[in-house]
């Protein structure tokens, strides 16, 4: 009896005291995948922990982590979710890591260029994908380059607005085939004819299918992506170590091969 006892109250303990695990878990955001996997397993080669990965839309992974999902490291393209934790008093400060950029993403055939990528977008005939709104910072990201839009092309924030195809990110988005990069597969399923997205994204996404064209926003149009990252409160001593990590220069140097750049 006094054995089973113990055995519960050593299971208790291990639940509400993380410290004692061997493994750290990372929620951080779909456009940091691949990066993130490679600091994941560097942080595991220079210490004794594991990471458990979670990686999906910013918006989503906050939602979850809100339910009460464990989660003790939190990285999201942008600054506004995980700092909506923290103003709840579920996570601690927020640290800029990482900064993005928005690029398009086009087919083959689609005659553009950085000069005219605005008129390619209003153009009836093109059909303009981009990420959800809300739930994926990508997406709210587009709706800012459409925002600033009217100030090219009066009236062409309604328009683009109404006319964007939200493809990915969103809770019943498709999900693309194991191994396949959610943008190149949205765009060799001919989905959309130009796709917004990170840059680092269109990177990616023109390995996954070769023959994609990736367009540069002209400065009037472009909009750069701030990416935070917090602890969430109670999390083991291990999830500031792998945190601290995340903005320390070996980190630092995975995420600029992956095209992000280091906040100012």
């Amino acid at each position: 009896m006094k054995q089973i006892l113990t055995a519960g109250v050593l299971a208790m303990f291990a639940t509400t005291h993380p410290a004692l695990s061997d493994e750290v878990t990372l929620h951080a955001a779909g456009s940091l995948k691949a990066a993130m996997t490679d600091i994941a397993d560097a942080f595991e080669a220079t210490t004794d922990m594991q990471v458990a990965r979670n990686f999906g839309p910013s918006g989503l992974l906050r939602e979850r982590i809100e339910g009460g999902e464990h989660a003790e490291v939190f990285a999201s393209a942008n600054m506004r979710h995980p700092q909506t934790l923290a103003d709840a008093a579920l996570a601690g400060d927020v640290t800029m890591f990482a900064r993005n950029s928005l690029c398009g993403l086009a087919q083959q055939d689609i005659a553009v260029s950085s000069d005219t990528i605005l008129d390619v977008m209003l153009s009836p005939d093109t059909r303009l994908g981009t990420s959800t709104p809300k739930a994926d910072p990508s997406g709210d990201y587009a709706w800012q380059l459409f925002d600033k839009a009217d100030a090219i092309a009066p009236g062409s924030t309604e328009t683009l607005k109404s006319k964007a195809l939200q493809l990915t990110g969103g809770p019943n988005s498709a999900t693309p085939p194991e191994g396949r990069n959610p943008y190149g597969w949205v765009m060799s399923e001919d989905q959309a004819d130009l796709f917004l997205t990170y840059c680092t994204n269109a990177v990616l996404a023109q390995r996954d299918t070769p023959g994609l064209q990736i367009v540069q926003l002209p400065e009037a149009l472009a909009v750069g992506a701030d990416y935070g990252l917090t602890v969430i409160n109670g999390a083991s001593a291990a999830a500031d170590d792998l945190a601290a990590f995340v903005t320390g220069p070996d980190a630092q140097k995975i995420l600029s091969s992956y095209g992000f750049k280091a906040p100012d």
